[in-house]
């Protein structure tokens, strides 16, 4: 099993380390024609306008790579990457890969000043990883998802939830980094999807990971204490 990290900017060593922890041989990808190579890619966080830019020449690639079913993770501007649309975008816009039925607002919590770290309900990654239910994530000039098609659950107690990971079929995204953490639980989530989609999984997009209060994170850092990821 190989997986790809697109390494065009941003925390793909941080990948490549988190899955060498699961056991997982994970290779830098900057030219379209090394996704023949590989099963599984990661799209990783940066900043998602200039990533865009040096993907340029990618794009056909990278939703070929989707159409084909291959299980993509998109985390921070990879989400964004993989969203059919997107707000809250610099003027211009910014081209997408595609794939996940959803709208996502980008820098949804502000500029890097405003990163900060929150608890996360996690539900579905608990029932399939068997950890706890809750997630620490860490989250830098993050995206959120605004609404999916054809529905994702959302409030309950406490408010309207953020929702800041999806999942449809072969394509997850994250709006936070677990790879800037020591927790594996959402690398070997993402590496077991394949053997799902092969066995028809739904390909209804859902909700993994949200929270019903992130305009209050639980624990701020100044933004020296959080790598910047440019």
């Amino acid at each position: 099993m190989v997986v790809g990290v697109l390494a065009l900017q941003g925390s793909f060593n941080e990948h490549i380390a988190a899955l060498r922890r699961v056991g997982v041989k994970g290779i830098e990808v900057r030219k379209a024609e090394q996704l023949e190579k590989v099963s599984f890619l990661i799209i990783p966080g940066g900043e998602s306008t200039t990533m865009a830019k040096l993907a340029h020449f990618h794009f056909l690639a990278l939703r070929e790579f989707v159409r084909l079913g291959k299980p993509v993770w998109g985390t921070c501007a990879g989400l964004i990457f993989l969203a059919d649309k997107a707000v809250g975008q610099k003027e211009g816009g910014q081209e997408l890969v595609g794939g996940l039925d959803c709208t996502v607002h980008r820098n949804y919590f502000g500029s890097q000043l405003q990163s900060f770290e929150a608890c996360l309900s996690v539900a579905e990654l608990s029932s399939k990883e068997g950890g706890p239910e809750t997630f620490h994530g860490v989250f830098i000039r993050a995206p959120t998802v605004l609404e999916a098609v054809p529905e994702v659950k959302e409030g309950g107690q406490g408010g309207l939830k953020v929702i800041v990971a999806v999942r449809q079929g072969n394509l997850l995204g994250t709006a936070f980094h677990p790879e800037l953490t020591s927790d594996s639980q959402w690398h070997s989530y993402f590496l077991k999807m394949a053997g799902e989609v092969e066995e028809g999984t739904s390909n209804s997009i859902v909700t993994i990971a949200s929270s019903s209060d992130l305009s209050l994170p639980v624990n701020e850092h100044a933004v020296n204490d959080l790598p910047i990821l440019e």
